[in-house]
C-alpha cells in the first residue's frame, strides 16, 4: 500500500467529523497564515483553527516568494483577508543549505540550473523579517498593516514574535 493510499483510506474512516463551516471560501478569521511545509507544525492545533477561519500557504521554509505574494493578493482582493501570519521555524532545512550549493546540486543533476531563488538562510529571524518586509512593501496587497512575523520552536511548540 502506498502511502497516498494510507491517507485515502484515513479519509474514509474520519467521515464528516472536521469542525467549522464550509460555506464560504471567504475565512471568518479573515487572516492569512503562511508557514513551512515542515511536517513538525501542525497549523490548525498550533492556532486551534477549524475549518473556514482562515487561508493556509506553505512553501518550503515559509518564505515570502512572488508565487506567495500572488497566493496573498488573491486571497485579499478577492477572498477578503485584512491580516498575514508568517510562521518560520527553529531546525529548518532551509537553513542547512546555501543558495549556490542547491543550485549546484540541482543543475548537475539534470543539466539546468534553477531560475528561482532558494531562499535559504543562517538566522531564521532574518528570514522572518524578509518575509515581513516583503508584504509590506507589495503594491499588489491592499492590506499591509498587520502584518506579524513569528518563530515556532518545533521542539517546545512555542511561537516568538519577531520585531
Amino acid at each position: 500500500m502506498t502511502s497516498i493510499d494510507v491517507l485515502l483510506k484515513r479519509n474514509q474512516e474520519l467521515g464528516d467529523v472536521t469542525p467549522g463551516d464550509r460555506s464560504s471560501p471567504r475565512p471568518s478569521l479573515q487572516v492569512t497564515i503562511l508557514t513551512c511545509m515542515d511536517a513538525r507544525i501542525r497549523v490548525f492545533e498550533i492556532f486551534g483553527l477549524i475549518q473556514g477561519e482562515s487561508h493556509i500557504l506553505r512553501n518550503a521554509g515559509g518564505v515570502v516568494t512572488d508565487d506567495t505574494i500572488r497566493s496573498l493578493a488573491l486571497s485579499q482582493r478577492k477572498l477578503g483577508t485584512r491580516e498575514v501570519l508568517i510562521v518560520q521555524h527553529t531546525d529548518c532545512g532551509l537553513s542547512m543549505v546555501t543558495e549556490d550549493d542547491f543550485k549546484d546540486e540541482l543543475e548537475a543533476a539534470s543539466g539546468l540550473r534553477p531560475t528561482w531563488s532558494v531562499e535559504a538562510f543562517r538566522e531564521v529571524e532574518d528570514s522572518v523579517r524578509r518575509s515581513v518586509q516583503r508584504v509590506r512593501r507589495s503594491d499588489f496587497l491592499p492590506h499591509t498593516d498587520n502584518v506579524r512575523g513569528f518563530v515556532y520552536d518545533v521542539k517546545t511548540g512555542r511561537l516568538s514574535e519577531v520585531a
